[in-house]
């Protein structure tokens, strides 16, 4: 399954009310590292269909990102039953991101 665009309006339902863990992107289009790590998190996408993963744009979702008080992208952030379980800033490598769920 692709990545899910996370917004404000969709964040309860897809995020909140998940049955599987969830791990969330924080990034923005201008940020590059978030272009290094946005190809691994499409693939992680693709290949684990037991999370749902979702990209938040902070530009767009401002209010998502101080929710979450993203001061630094990317940041990767996994959720299981509505609750925060890890976290991570920053470019990872696939496996660091693997190891995270």
């Amino acid at each position: 399954m692709a990545a899910l665009k996370i917004t404000n309006s969709n964040f309860s339902k897809e995020v909140l009310e998940a049955k599987e863990t969830v791990l969330l992107d924080f990034w923005a289009p201008w940020c590059g590292p978030c272009r290094m790590v946005g190809p691994i998190i499409d693939e992680i996408a693709e290949e684990r269909k037991d999370i749902k993963v979702g990209k938040i744009n902070i530009d767009e979702e401002v209010e998502l990102a101080s929710r979450f008080q993203v001061i630094s992208i990317p940041t990767l952030v996994v959720m299981k039953e509505g609750k925060i379980i890890s976290q991570t800033l920053g470019a990872r490598p696939k496996e660091d991101i693997l190891d995270l769920l």
